[in-house]
């Protein structure tokens, strides 16, 4: 029997990936994460994220990690389909994974259309959807801590061509004057921006 943890990174963020992990693990072995100091990747510091990555896939007994293009993301908020692709994204990695039950963090308000949804196209096992599944479940704290890693990974291989990238997030003013100095100056924007987001259009006006 596996049990499988899915979350995802960078899913607010104004460029860049967002990113889908999952872990399985026999029933035995979810016990020692708790051990190994696993818990939701947004209680932990970079370095402790980055020790506990490596311990993570040597120990787990099989692990998958999606990235989702900005292309794929603004087209799918065009639609208002952000959860379905996401929802799309958890199926996938299920699928590969091919767990007995797995445990979703969900981004939808409600967690039982979510996990519905993730499991009309994974079909592999159980499909349990909850809020804040990543503080409660220690397996899906596991693949937060995946999926969060690996964003980061993605963000710094950006910065090293563009320096003053910032964090990605709307919130962080470096992200934000780096777009808006493409806008403003007439430039193409790079393609890892998310141009259907609202700061975006916000420049654009």
């Amino acid at each position: 029997m596996l049990i499988c943890g899915v979350d995802d990174a960078g899913r607010g963020s104004l460029l860049g990936p967002l990113v889908i992990a999952g872990v399985s693990l026999k029933p035995s072995k979810i016990k020692k994460l708790s051990s190994m100091g696993v818990r939701d990747s947004k209680k932990l510091t970079p370095a402790a994220r980055e020790r506990l990555y490596e311990k993570i896939i040597k120990y787990a007994d099989n692990y998958y990690i999606a990235r989702i293009h900005p292309k794929a993301i603004d087209r799918s908020v065009k639609k208002h389909q952000l959860n379905l692709l996401e929802a799309k994204y958890m199926a996938k990695v299920i699928s590969k994974l091919k767990p007995n039950i797995s445990y979703v963090d969900s981004c939808d308000v409600n967690p039982a259309r979510y996990g519905n949804e993730i499991d009309k196209m994974a079909k592999s096992g159980k499909i349990r959807s909850y809020h804040h599944a990543d503080s409660r479940f220690v397996i899906v704290s596991a693949a937060s801590i995946l999926a969060k890693v690996n964003r980061d990974r993605a963000i710094a291989k950006l910065r090293k061509v563009h320096h003053d990238l910032g964090s990605g997030y709307p919130s962080d003013s470096k992200t934000i004057d780096f777009v808006a100095n493409y806008v403003s100056d007439g430039k193409a924007v790079p393609s890892f921006v998310r141009k259907s987001w609202k700061p975006y259009k916000a420049m654009l006006k």
